[in-house]
């Protein structure tokens, strides 16, 4: 069992969070500081099992050893220059996600929502300056700075930021019929998830995407998928625009991008690629050499340990089993799968079954109220799933119950 390494109590740490900390989030009263794959303990070496881990940035557990040894090595040779001079890492980085995506080019932040303000810029700057609307989808997620939380059509995420930045319409998610409705003459691009995360892990129809791209191609838009959850092989496939069967002009990455090192990335087709011209766009950080070697070997170490299939293979066993607990508990109103993208709605409140699963030791997430959201790390195991489940099946059927407290 792992030592845990703290100096202090978590109820020492939180109290010195209260005081000199802004309390801009939420947070349970653990204080984490060790990972090793999908598990984690807290400053008294208590084990937690983690099915959220690092809000879905850590897809391949925490401090998995290829990333490890490739920052290791990059943070005693060159830890950070501007783009004003060129890196080999940066490059092959470009040229790797290049390769397994729609062969465009690359520019590198370090974040989701820098990323999406790269693509909001780009769609503008593309399109003649009368085109500068860009329509979103209703509980999409797109990040909180200001251009990205604009594009976040859920409004408790705009309450007292107002006025909001204009050009954004917003339209209802899977509904071909009525975004067409929404392009004028004044309209730029569709940003939209290929499957929503935030929202609730909610899969559109087949032909929604392709109906997007061929909307695009008709009224001569950018389509732009934000796969900053659902990227570099969550769902089974590098990106989740592939089970479709259709391609972005612009997609925006960042979260699982760099192995749980802070990154973010916008790969958008050649010929949009000049509109992003210098001085109109840039990341003061972006694509440092940190970023681009934990980028490159998480890349690497998803094709050496076949993660891709292995992320089918967990997402098929959360499936099934959901699935034959929904038949016992009349709280479970859907189960949604796709790779380790796993969303479970219910009919109640979600808050105390993720209270309920972090005192057997389970970290999972709620979002929207009422939907389980699990991003387990894609080289979780079989065994680990099937613990983790039993602990969540336990809590639901309690949850049904009704013997489960608030």
């Amino acid at each position: 069992m792992a030592t845990a390494t703290a100096t202090a109590s978590s109820a020492e740490i939180v109290e010195l969070f209260q005081k000199y900390v802004v309390p801009n989030y939420n947070r349970y009263p653990v204080a984490l500081v060790r990972g090793q794959g999908s598990w984690v303990w807290d400053a008294e070496g208590n084990r937690y099992l983690d099915f959220f881990p690092g809000w879905g940035c850590n897809l391949l557990g925490h401090c998995p050893e290829p990333v490890v040894q490739a920052v290791q090595q990059q943070v005693a040779e060159l830890i950070h220059v501007p783009n004003t001079w060129y890196t080999e890492a940066q490059g092959e980085w470009a040229k790797a996600l290049s390769e397994r995506s729609f062969g465009g080019l690359a520019f590198f932040c370090n974040s989701g929502a820098e990323a999406n303000e790269a693509a909001i810029k780009l769609a503008r700057l593309h399109t003649p300056k009368e085109r500068y609307k860009i329509i979103t989808f209703r509980g999409g997620f797109h990040g909180r700075t200001m251009g990205a939380v604009t594009a976040t059509a859920q409004p408790k995420y705009h309450e007292g930021l107002g006025p909001m930045l204009p050009g954004f319409v917003y339209a209802p998610f899977g509904d071909l019929e009525a975004t067409r409705k929404l392009v004028d003459g004044e309209t730029a691009a569709i940003l939209v998830e290929p499957i929503q995360g935030e929202g609730g892990i909610n899969i559109p129809d087949r032909d929604f995407l392709p109906g997007l791209r061929a909307l695009c191609d008709e009224q001569g838009l950018v389509l732009m998928f934000d796969e900053v959850q659902t990227g570099c092989g969550r769902t089974g496939e590098w990106f989740a625009y592939q089970h479709f069967g259709v391609t972005p002009d612009v997609m925006t990455l960042a979260k699982s991008l760099c192995g749980g090192i802070a990154g973010g990335a916008l790969l958008c087709k050649k010929e949009l690629a000049p509109s992003l011209r210098p001085g109109m766009h840039a990341a003061t950080f972006g694509g440092n050499p940190l970023a681009a070697r934990a980028g490159i070997a998480a890349l690497q170490m998803i094709e050496d340990e076949n993660l891709l299939d292995q992320a089918k293979a967990l997402g098929d066993l959360f499936l099934d089993e959901f699935t034959s607990l929904q038949q016992e508990c009349a709280i479970i109103k859907g189960v949604r799968v796709r790779g380790v993208m796993i969303g479970i709605e219910l009919t109640i409140e979600g808050a105390p079954l993720v209270k309920a699963c972090l005192e057997r030791n389970l970290l999972i997430n709620c979002t929207q109220g009422n939907v389980l959201r699990l991003l387990p790390a894609m080289n979780l195991s079989q065994e680990q799933a099937r613990q983790g489940i039993e602990i969540m099946s336990a809590a639901l059927k309690l949850a049904d119950a009704g013997k489960l407290s608030p």
